[in-house]
């Protein structure tokens, strides 16, 4: 084949796919006007793979400890305290998993393992003991009105007399971020019932990701002109979202934590779509797509290749996330 025959056959192929997709962002804004008023909302049950397969068990029982909380709610409070990591230890002196300071943890900490001791560093013992303090929190601020969920995480945040004191959720600005970060957070890591609400936003990710179609992958590239314009994986679906307003973490496992995460059989244009080694853990997710419908996503794969259309339905098929607004804003910017 001559070099000017496959020019032409190449620019053929990516004319086909470009119209492919803008008819599939087209659907999105379709679909979207057509389902935005349909069911959404969490559940108590945890999204496969959410929390690393070590702390799932706990979190899932310890998360049912009384009303004011869920596994998904102790989820993310773990994820936005520590990212799970049960030896992290802040500049505060907090500690552990559950990020408690020796103070708190000398009068709240429990012994969750029964094995005789309350040690800060292991989780058998820290996630029921962060469960049972918010269960704590909650039972102070019973009978304030308002929702107990939110009034509980404003004890955490500001005291339980500043809540009791304002009747709900004081006019504190940290605080009201915090009631929010949490709350929209735990939509993350909660298994959704029903249909997930469509995001209008995905058609510009889209068009974003499919105009970089043929340009080649760089290993932590972010598109700067230092770096040709260039993308790695998780480079690339910053930046699409970046173009509709919506900053994402730089990583692909922490990506994931965006938004709620639709089965693959309710997949829509613009949803990421996350692959990894390991099925039971989100935090080791090592790769991430834009879908764009038919089983297909866009991404930049690997060092030698270029961004490109791929099937995603591989062994190493993680789960999705739909990416919204609030969910993004949500993530802690250190995990």
């Amino acid at each position: 084949m001559t070099v000017r025959k496959a020019w032409i056959v190449a620019t053929v192929a990516i004319s086909s796919a470009l119209a492919f997709v803008m008819l599939l962002v087209v659907g999105v804004y379709i679909v979207a006007g057509n389902l935005v008023n349909g069911v959404g909302g969490g559940a108590k049950a945890l999204a496969k793979g959410s929390v690393p397969a070590a702390y799932s068990a706990l979190v899932q029982k310890w998360g049912n400890l009384c009303p004011a909380i869920s596994p998904a709610l102790l989820a993310a409070q773990l994820y936005q305290e520590s990212g799970f990591n049960p030896r992290a230890q802040s500049h505060a002196a907090a500690q552990g998993i559950a990020q408690f300071i020796p103070g708190t943890w000398a009068s709240h900490g429990i012994d969750g393992d029964g094995d005789g001791d309350r040690d800060v560093w292991d989780p058998k013992d820290a996630i029921p003991s962060a469960a049972s303090y918010d269960c704590e929190l909650a039972s102070y601020v019973k009978k304030v009105g308002g929702n107990l969920t939110e009034n509980m995480l404003a004890a955490y945040n500001a005291g339980a007399y500043a809540v009791i004191k304002y009747g709900g959720v004081p006019p504190y600005t940290e605080t009201r971020n915090y009631v929010k970060r949490i709350t929209t957070l735990s939509e993350s890591f909660a298994a959704p019932v029903g249909r997930v609400d469509p995001s209008e936003q995905a058609a510009g990710a889209i068009e974003y990701a499919q105009k970089k179609l043929g340009t080649p992958y760089l290993w932590g590239g972010t598109g700067t002109a230092e770096q040709g314009g260039r993308f790695d994986c998780s480079g690339l679906t910053q930046a699409a979202y970046e173009t509709v307003g919506i900053k994402l973490p730089r990583v692909a496992n922490d990506q994931y934590n965006a938004g709620p995460h639709p089965a693959r059989d309710e997949l829509l244009p613009g949803d990421l779509v996350f692959f990894s080694d390991d099925l039971t853990n989100s935090r080791a997710i090592r790769h991430v797509g834009i879908y764009v419908g038919g089983g297909y996503m866009i991404d930049a794969p690997r060092t030698g290749a270029v961004i490109r259309f791929d099937p995603i339905d591989t062994p190493d098929y993680f789960g999705a996330t739909r990416v919204t607004e609030d969910g993004a804003k949500a993530l802690p910017t250190t995990v």
